[in-house]
């Protein structure tokens, strides 16, 4: 072994440096893995299984036919869209005009019709009106897009706690939809269509789960068409607030007697709480039920930010109130009658708007108002269903003032002194004593206060009673009026001719059917009391009859020249103007020595005259001084009779309490009668008139036997004797 070193051991170099490096290895594609075997379902999947396809099934079916709905509805609303107009045309949707009415003096008392103080916008009225509004009907007004999931889902659920439809009671609806609602969803009234517009509005109040759909599509369309703002003005002026105000304006006149924008914050929040109710909310029907409601809109705005604690707590302590006019609603009699003597295109179905000046006087009406309250408080049971009547009218037949119930803040009412037809018993004498006068008999003519008995061709015997069955027998005409004879009045009657008697009547103004019997005299036909009033004011101004009215102008809202006018009610010469002079001191003595004697005024001359049917169904008593005539009818609607009442009695009362105020102030002037200066009698003095006073003739009828009587009866007599 040699002792050389050994090398070390080394693997052999393989490659050389010039020797290329082997290529690497393309990497085998990856292997897809294995399927793995189907996982077997189970009970509960082969369970779910049916579900899951239907679910699969509807849910495809679904968002296609959701996908069609969505595709159809964008094109009704675009639809829609095309048909709604202009804002402008929106904003005054009456079908019906207003009539505002005029007292004798010119200013505003009563308001009819569909009021509409002009076009307002939702920037133009107070701002706390607007804010009322929303808070009270739409809280969400500017956040959605014309109907409110929500508010839907809330009133269905009330309606269904409540015991009703889903859709029957509250509706959920926004303000747009309300306005869709005010707009009849487009659809114009047509007169050929409905009997009314009270029927055309009712239709477009129905509420349906159809129209609920069509509503909602009105108010995309209208959400896409106008801007937040002007779909309220639209709402704004079509709301309809009760005391015939269409809109805000109106009713901010007619309550408040002040623009929309000039309201503050207890006006505002009365007339936003209009809107839930309007005729039972209505300030003018009950003031204070009107406040409470108003006490819960200025909650609701409190709770929405709109007003402070501090705000609201001094609009509860001092609340809205009334303007003049609204607080009187004078004569709600007086302006049905005067509207109904108008033309009825230019009154209650005007489609204009128009004014009327009246012959109306507020401080009578008052006067009249405040006497039958005061009577029926102080004098009548409490509880009685009894009714009374009274008219106020000047000497040419203007009527002044109308009380047709007891019930006097009302309008459309059933009106007494106008509508009701009753006897009228001896308030009739006096045309039964002019026709008498007129042909010569004189106030102290003397005839026989006795029982007779007639023959009526048809009807038989005919025997005419005093009332209490006294008999005072021969006496002078104005004692027979003054103690109204029925027994004379039948004589007079028969003696002038029963046509004439009807004719002097009918020509002073009972436009009635009157009876052609002898009991014509006792006043057994019928007439309304303004027709008797009216038939005495005929003898009040001299003979002459009138015509009663109420208008004396009427034109166009806007324009000077009227359409309409009058100026007195005078009409014919009906009797001399002699006979008319002692036929007034013949009431003159009614009232002074007979049945009217509670009617007497302690400063001026009062004529008048009393009646009272059988079993007492009616009582009057109409009577004048020389600057007014005013009538009082007293009864039962159902003609019960009345207790203990008699013409004499409370009509009496009323109408002294009714001319004490009517007159309040007046002069008191001298009734133009003659003046005998004694009273007349039997058997008078030579001379016993003043030079004004007609000449004195002997009596007409002299006393007689009962067989006397009756055959000059049956041979039409009672002619004169000396």
């Amino acid at each position: 072994m040699s002792g050389r070193k050994k090398s070390p051991l080394v693997a052999e170099k393989r490659y050389s440096k010039s020797a290329a490096k082997p290529a690497k290895k393309k990497p085998s594609p990856k292997r897809k893995p294995a399927r793995k075997p189907a996982k077997k379902r189970g009970v509960i999947g082969w369970i779910l299984a049916p579900f899951v396809f239907v679910f699969r099934m509807l849910w495809g079916m679904t968002w296609r036919v959701t996908a069609i709905a969505l595709l159809l509805l964008g094109g009704a609303v675009a639809y829609t869209y095309t048909q709604l107009p202009e804002l402008n045309e929106l904003l005054d949707g009456r079908t019906r005009g207003s009539v505002t009415l005029l007292d004798r003096d010119g200013l505003v008392f009563a308001r009819r019709g569909d009021q509409f103080g002009g076009a307002i916008s939702a920037s133009s009225v107070a701002p706390v009106l607007k804010n009322a509004v929303v808070a009270t009907e739409d809280k969400r007004f500017y956040r959605h897009l014309g109907i409110s999931p929500r508010g839907i889902a809330s009133a269905m659920r009330i309606n269904m706690r409540e015991g009703r439809r889903p859709w029957q009671g509250h509706g959920g609806s926004t303000i747009t939809q309300q306005t869709a609602k005010l707009l009849c969803l487009g659809v114009a009234y047509d007169p050929n269509q409905w009997k009314s517009e009270a029927d055309y509005e009712a239709d477009c109040r129905r509420t349906t789960l159809v129209r609920k759909g069509k509503e909602a599509l009105f108010a995309l369309a209208m959400e896409a068409k106008y801007t937040k703002d002007e779909i309220l003005s639209i709402y704004f002026n079509r709301a309809y607030l009760g005391g015939g105000a269409r809109g805000f304006e109106a009713a901010s006149q007619v309550y408040f007697g002040k623009h929309a924008s000039q309201v503050s914050l207890p006006e505002a929040a009365v007339m936003a709480g209009l809107l839930v109710a309007p005729s039972r909310f209505a300030p003018t029907n009950n003031l204070e039920r009107s406040h409470e409601r108003a006490a819960t809109v200025l909650k609701l705005m409190r709770e929405q930010g709109y007003i402070t604690s501090a705000d609201e707590a001094a609009a509860r302590a001092a609340p809205a109130q009334l303007s003049r006019v609204a607080q009187e609603r004078a004569g709600g009699y007086f302006v049905d009658w005067v509207m109904d003597t108008g033309p009825a295109f230019l009154g209650r179905e005007t489609t204009e708007d128009v004014v009327m000046r009246t012959t109306f006087d507020n401080r009578l009406q008052k006067a009249a108002e405040e006497a039958m309250e005061y009577i029926f408080r102080e004098k009548v049971r409490e509880g009685s269903k009894a009714q009374a009547g009274i008219v106020v009218m000047s000497a040419d037949g203007a009527v002044r003032a109308m009380v047709g119930g007891r019930e006097t803040k009302v309008s459309g009412a059933f009106n007494r002194a106008v509508q009701a037809k009753r006897q009228t018993g001896s308030a009739f004498k006096p045309f039964v004593y002019a026709a008498a006068m007129d042909l010569g008999f004189q106030y102290d003519s003397v005839v026989e206060d006795a029982p007779f008995t007639m023959n009526v061709p048809g009807s038989g015997p005919y025997s005419p009673k005093n009332y209490g069955g006294k008999y005072r027998g021969l006496m002078p005409l104005t004692d027979a009026l003054k103690h109204s004879s029925n027994v004379v009045a039948v004589k007079i009657s028969e003696e002038v001719g029963r046509d004439n008697v009807r004719d002097v009547a009918e020509k002073f103004g009972i436009v009635s059917d009157l009876a052609n019997g002898p009991s014509l005299a006792l006043g057994v036909s019928e007439a309304s009391l303004l027709e008797m009033t009216g038939a005495y004011a005929g003898i009040l101004n001299g003979g002459r009859a009138v015509q009663p009215y109420g208008l004396t102008e009427l034109r166009l809202k806007g324009d000077t020249t009227p359409l309409l006018g009058q100026e007195g009610g005078f009409g014919d010469r009906v009797i001399s103007e002699s006979a008319a002079q002692q036929l007034t001191y013949m009431m003159h003595r009614v009232v002074t020595d007979g049945t009217g004697g509670r009617a007497k005024l302690s400063d001026r001359e009062v004529a008048g005259k009393t009646g009272t049917t059988q079993a007492a169904r009616d009582a009057w008593f109409i009577g004048f001084t020389a600057q007014y005539v005013v009538g009082v009818w007293m009864g039962y609607d159902d003609n019960t009779p009345l207790t203990g009442v008699t013409g004499g009695g409370l009509p009496a009362d009323i109408w002294r309490e009714t001319m004490v105020r009517v007159v309040e102030g007046l002069p008191a002037e001298p009734l133009p009668m003659i003046r005998p200066t004694r009273p007349p009698s039997v058997t008078p003095a030579p001379q016993t008139q003043t030079a004004q006073s007609p000449r004195r003739q002997q009596p007409r009828v002299q006393g007689k036997t009962i067989e006397d009587v009756l055959i000059d009866v049956l041979e039409g007599l009672f002619r004169s004797r000396n």
